[in-house]
């Protein structure tokens, strides 16, 4: 009976450990995710193109990268506490429009959470 504990305990511990990992993402897999998003952001450097820098994005408020001209609704979901961190761009990953109501972005957003985490994988690189 001894021995039937520890093996549930030990295959617990493994799923669950599975599902951090999970969570976490794959930062080399983000890389290829990014690409759907290279069009308009840059990650690895501070500069702007169509849409804003996301370097060091986790922890930014919304609608506040220097010499970006963000929507208004934007800029307002900064004011109103808006700051990015996994979950804030998870839902907005997901759906951009549902997060920020007339938001100038174009992105229909990302569907798959795998894609999503690995994705936030990738952009943790180039945040402090």
């Amino acid at each position: 009976m001894r021995f039937y504990r520890c093996l549930v305990a030990v295959s617990f511990a493994c799923l669950l450990a599975g599902v951090a990992v999970a969570q976490e993402g794959d930062a080399s897999a983000g890389g290829t995710v990014f690409k759907k998003c290279a069009i308009c952001h840059v990650a690895d450097t501070d500069t702007n193109k169509v849409g804003p820098s996301l370097h060091g994005v986790f922890g930014r408020t919304a609608g506040t990268h220097p010499d970006f001209k963000y929507s208004t609704a934007m800029v307002d979901a900064g004011k109103g506490g808006l700051v990015w961190d996994a979950t804030t761009l998870r839902d907005y990953l997901h759906n951009p429009k549902a997060k920020v109501k007339g938001t100038k972005m174009v992105f229909p957003g990302l569907k798959d959470d795998a894609d999503i985490s690995n994705l936030l994988a990738y952009l943790k690189q180039y945040s402090p």
